[in-house]
């Protein structure tokens, strides 16, 4: 099996320098493949060249049996399928044998997302008052402006934000980089915001950043800060629900479709590399504009 690990540790370097997965990628690629390197020990395979199409189907069996979603054996058997890929490029097996192994079906999928009423609920929590106020009122404004996942909302510098345009220069999965316009409320929110609360909470470290949010410490806000950040915002809060930045990254494309935009701006805006990806967001409009059908229509 170690030279199984050493195919395993070059497959993850391809990932990460050739294909410029991000790390987070890179991990569950890694976790991926040690479980199936787990099964070929239990299945007694003592390499990858002799894994055969019957005994993918096994491991997909395995994987039914103990209960994984449809998403997270999807996820497994293209992984797979990618390092055999990639085993087969560098000639050091004869055939994938998950080439042919048919991914399940995914569920309906219908992406969580807020009314209007209900962010407006969320835009008075914020105590605009004091430096965090401040800081947490720009977090919300800017996702809901613009989409962004939690983790390129961290990782915004303050050379990314160009207040004149309004725009902002984010950068996305793979080291791809996308410009995102944002209205004035989220302009106002962090130019009120870079000019006074995080110049307060700077003067609190002595270690320069130039990262747009920092935290009580005055250093960068971690991605898991700002889910913590907007977890708390929730819990002032009477709705009794879980709200997550993934929830308002839904937000941001239903209000954009339910308002007429289309759906390729919307993808590009997202950053989404497949159109299908987006077209989620088109099952939420139908169905709101149906609700609103129903409950408004005299003969409905």
């Amino acid at each position: 099996m170690d030279f199984v690990k050493v195919f395993l540790n070059s497959f993850l370097e391809y990932l990460q320098i050739e294909k410029n997965y991000s790390k987070y990628t890179v991990d569950c690629y890694e976790k991926d493949i040690e479980s199936f390197i787990s099964f070929m020990q239990e299945e007694q395979i003592e390499n990858l060249q002799q894994v055969t199409y019957a005994d993918a189907r096994l491991f997909l069996t395995k994987l039914y049996e103990k209960q994984y979603s449809k998403k997270s054996m999807s996820r497994k058997i293209s992984c797979l399928r990618s390092f055999y890929r990639y085993l087969h490029r560098e000639e050091a097996v004869n055939e994938n044998p998950f080439a042919l192994v048919s991914l399940p079906k995914k569920d309906q999928y219908t992406p969580r997302f807020l009314y209007a009423e209900e962010m407006a609920k969320l835009f008075e929590l914020s105590d605009t008052t004091t430096p965090l106020g401040q800081r947490n009122q720009a977090i919300l404004e800017l996702m809901y402006a613009t989409g962004i996942r939690v983790t390129e909302c961290a990782s915004i510098q303050l050379k990314d934000i160009d207040f004149s345009l309004q725009t902002l220069l984010v950068h996305g999965k793979g080291q791809k980089q996308r410009y995102v316009p944002f209205g004035h409320y989220a302009k106002e929110a962090m130019y009120f915001y870079v000019n006074n609360g995080r110049r307060e909470l700077k003067e609190k470290s002595s270690t320069s950043t130039n990262a747009l949010f920092l935290n009580n410490r005055g250093t960068a806000l971690t991605a898991r800060g700002i889910r913590l950040v907007i977890e708390q915002l929730v819990k002032k809060t009477s709705m009794n629900i879980h709200i997550s930045p993934h929830v308002l990254r839904h937000t941001f494309a239903t209000h954009m479709l339910n308002e007429g935009a289309d759906l390729r701006t919307v993808q590009e805006m997202l950053g989404h590399e497949h159109l299908s990806t987006t077209q989620i967001y088109t099952h939420v409009t139908k169905d709101r504009l149906k609700a609103v059908y129903m409950n408004h229509h005299p003969r409905a």
